[in-house]
């Protein structure tokens, strides 16, 4: 059965992440709609349209890749994401909040490398930033990674270097983001692995066997798509890929049962982690020097401490707000 030319014109995107709305609003970003495209937010779902001048599908996958799921459950979800993406998307778009740790995130790349292969992430993956607002005006995302979040680099590094954000600061950028989007998408090739090809082969036998339905059911006809419209064919696409049944995914060694919980942390560290990620919202020229006050309250201890700290806090503000005035 012969590839319909409708599907070689279009990009495949993937869209993954832990928030629905946020993966239901990067669906109308990339399509431009007004409003979210309609669907259950645990299912699966498939949207057509255009990005940029391109044609595009883009598939919004539920929250398979985290540890709340059932192994039947999970089965299901995973057979409908590849059949909805089959024969594979030219990438998959992770959405990463900015202001969030990137343990679960690092945890969907493994996910996706055990299941489509290592190339999945190191050659299809995009990590797709989000609430990009909360960072300075003046703050250049990538700045900001190679400054405060090297968890947040580590994730890009493993995508190939690859990473975006649709949040613009004016309605006139908007256009713009989309096609610097399209355009690295259109950089790769679309996804292929084994699972991607069973996918592949059970769609197209639904296709033939609801074409040949359709034509009163001659099944001695070798291309029975042939008089088929190419609209014809992709709704025919689309309820093939929606009617195709559990496949061979093996998620119990995919997807391990979840670890027991860690020990709590110690009083010590969870203050360094209050403190790091309280700094993290500062204004750029203040963060260092405030976290130096307080690791020197928090390691002095007591009145002192505090008092202390608060004043290595400030003198090193006001000196580096003099360097900044100075460079100016």
């Amino acid at each position: 059965m012969s590839t319909p030319a409708a599907e070689t014109a279009e990009l495949r995107l993937a869209v993954l992440g832990r928030a629905a709305d946020g993966r239901r609003s990067a669906v109308s970003s990339i399509l431009g709609l007004a409003e979210p495209p309609p669907g259950r937010a645990e299912e699966c779902s498939k949207h057509r349209g255009e990005a940029a001048g391109r044609r595009v599908v883009v598939v919004s996958s539920p929250v398979w890749l985290g540890s709340g799921c059932d192994p039947e459950e999970r089965r299901r979800h995973v057979s409908s994401f590849l059949a909805l993406s089959s024969p594979g998307p030219n990438a998959f778009l992770l959405r990463v909040p900015v202001n969030q740790p990137a343990d679960g995130e690092a945890n969907e790349l493994d996910v996706l490398e055990k299941l489509f292969g290592p190339s999945a992430v190191a050659a299809h993956a995009i990590v797709l930033f989000t609430h990009t607002e909360e960072l300075e005006e003046d703050e250049q995302l990538a700045g900001y990674l190679a400054m405060w979040r090297k968890d947040l680099l580590e994730l890009v590094e493993r995508c190939g270097g690859r990473y975006h954000t649709l949040e613009t600061r004016g309605e006139e950028e908007e256009g713009k983001a989309v096609e610097e989007l399209m355009e690295k998408v259109e950089q790769a090739q679309p996804c292929s692995c084994p699972l991607y090809q069973e996918a592949e082969e059970r769609v197209r036998e639904r296709q033939v066997e609801m074409v040949r339905r359709r034509r009163g059911g001659d099944h001695m006809d070798p291309q029975p798509e042939g008089d088929v419209t190419e609209e014809e064919m992709a709704a025919v696409r689309d309820e093939a890929e929606r009617s195709v049944g559990d496949l061979d995914v093996d998620v119990e060694s995919i997807f391990p049962p979840p670890s027991p919980p860690l020990p709590a942390p110690s009083l010590l560290w969870g203050l360094w982690e209050k403190l790091t990620g309280w700094t993290r919202w500062l204004p750029r020229f203040l963060r260092r020097e405030a976290l130096l006050g307080a690791l020197v309250g928090l390691f002095v201890g007591g009145p002192f401490g505090g008092m202390m700290g608060a004043t290595v806090g400030s003198v090193a503000t006001e000196v580096a707000r003099r360097k900044t005035q100075k460079t100016k």
